[in-house]
């Protein structure tokens, strides 16, 4: 039998059925509301509001957990690898060997772009930050693979997602290159996903670069880490854009945008900034008694997440692969130093214990992509390249699914009531 949410207004009482999912909390079916009771519910940032159904990613911030069609993060990210998860995301199942082989021979052939999108990077300045870069390039992707933007074709639609997922190294690297000033690399098909990327980023042509395994091990793991994380800004960035009937690559490009924002795909950025300014471990216990102040604006940034209330579990990952790419790459830095020293002290303080303010991904990723190399103007963009499977594969679920309207969502308005319109001479 199904559950019944009763709902009073005024003298009106009306029954919405309570839908459960797999795991989580209950959902309230509201879509009748409106109907019933000539009224809207408010919820701004929808923070307790289920905009769809979906079997792609669950999170129950209280307990810490984050899986992707079941699995768990954390076996993920430790045994798997970034384009095994990737199949896992737009397929819903574990890849078989053939499978996978296959799957990675398709990526891998389409990571090529077409030539003449190497002129569109040559209208931006040189200066440009390089997600307007993503932003511009992707949404152009539209101009140049009209085979693949039928959304109503399934076929088309694995095309449109196997290139996109494909095609994002590669203008990501090609945003790099052109914000300092070097030749374009282009993709070897020997390589993979994430050794590929780094040649084309950090490689040349006048010489052989040298993939590091422990640095493209833990690339991978940042990109198994960010595939996918629910209905976020991005994502439902992604499905508003998708539920218009817009092609694979403006709804796409619609995401980065949304994710270009500093409280969404900045954060990481936002906490190496931070430890940047603590600068020195003997400054460390001055920042964190400001980060206990109430009347000190300085905040602790990279710890805790707005929807885990207990360790973020890809932090666990992380935490580990921090050091394995520390002793790699022999990294000897002070804000290195700060952040290994931040952690521990941070996680034995009973103030920051009692508030469950624990390092999240966001505070290690910064520090290795850093040590790695990579600029913080990149950091977004890179965020970018693996969110975009997280991205065509709620997109895909969402064409897929019957019940799916146009996003509209409503309001509630303060403005002026009618009122009649005066001349401007009479104003």
């Amino acid at each position: 039998m199904t559950d019944i949410a009763k709902i009073t207004l005024g003298d009106t009482t009306v029954e919405n059925p309570v839908l459960k999912g797999t795991v989580g909390p209950d959902v309230v079916d509201i879509r009748k509301f409106y109907a019933q009771t000539g009224a809207f519910t408010y919820d701004p940032g929808f923070t307790s509001t289920a905009s769809c159904e979906s079997q792609i990613t669950y999170i129950d911030g209280d307990e810490g957990v984050l899986l992707h069609r079941g699995y768990a993060i954390g076996d993920l990210a430790e045994h798997s690898s970034f384009m095994e998860t990737c199949y896992l995301l737009l397929n819903g199942e574990l890849p078989t060997g053939d499978e996978l082989g296959k799957f990675t021979h398709t990526i891998t052939r389409h990571t090529m772009v077409h030539e003449q999108l190497s002129t569109f990077f040559r209208g931006f300045r040189r200066d440009a930050h390089p997600m307007a870069l993503m932003c511009g390039i992707v949404g152009a992707l539209s101009a140049f693979y009209h085979d693949s933007t039928e959304i109503h074709d399934p076929h088309q639609r694995m095309i449109a997602s196997h290139r996109l997922i494909a095609k994002m190294p590669t203008i990501a690297a090609m945003a790099y290159k052109y914000s300092v000033g070097q030749p374009f690399v282009y993709p070897r098909n020997d390589l993979s996903y994430t050794g590929n990327f780094l040649r084309m980023t950090f490689g040349v042509p006048a010489e052989e670069y040298e993939i590091v395994p422990a640095v493209e091990r833990a690339l991978d793991r940042i990109f198994i880490l960010h595939a996918d994380h629910e209905q976020n800004a991005s994502t439902s960035t992604v499905r508003l854009a998708g539920s218009s009937g817009a092609n694979p690559f403006a709804c796409i490009a619609a995401g980065i945008a949304c994710l270009w924002g500093p409280a969404h795909g900045g954060a990481n950025e936002a906490a190496l900034n931070m430890l940047r300014e603590i600068g020195r471990p003997e400054r460390i216990p001055e920042y964190l008694a400001r980060a206990k102040d109430k009347d000190d604006p300085f905040r602790l940034m990279g710890f805790g997440h707005r929807v885990y209330k207990n360790y973020d579990p890809r932090a666990t990952v992380m935490q580990k692969t921090v050091r394995e790419v520390f002793d790699a790459l022999k990294v000897n830095d002070p804000v290195f130093e700060v952040a290994l020293q931040l952690e521990e002290m941070a996680l034995n303080d009973p103030y920051f214990i009692e508030k469950k303010l624990f390092p999240n991904v966001d505070f290690y990723s910064g520090v290795i992509l850093s040590a790695i190399g990579f600029p913080t103007t990149m950091f977004t963009v890179l965020f970018a390249l693996a969110r975009t499977v997280g991205w065509v594969a709620q997109w895909n679920e969402m064409i897929s699914d019957p019940a799916q309207k146009i996003g509209r969502p409503r309001q509630l308005y303060t403005g002026p009531a009618h009122r009649p319109f005066v001349p401007v001479d009479q104003r």
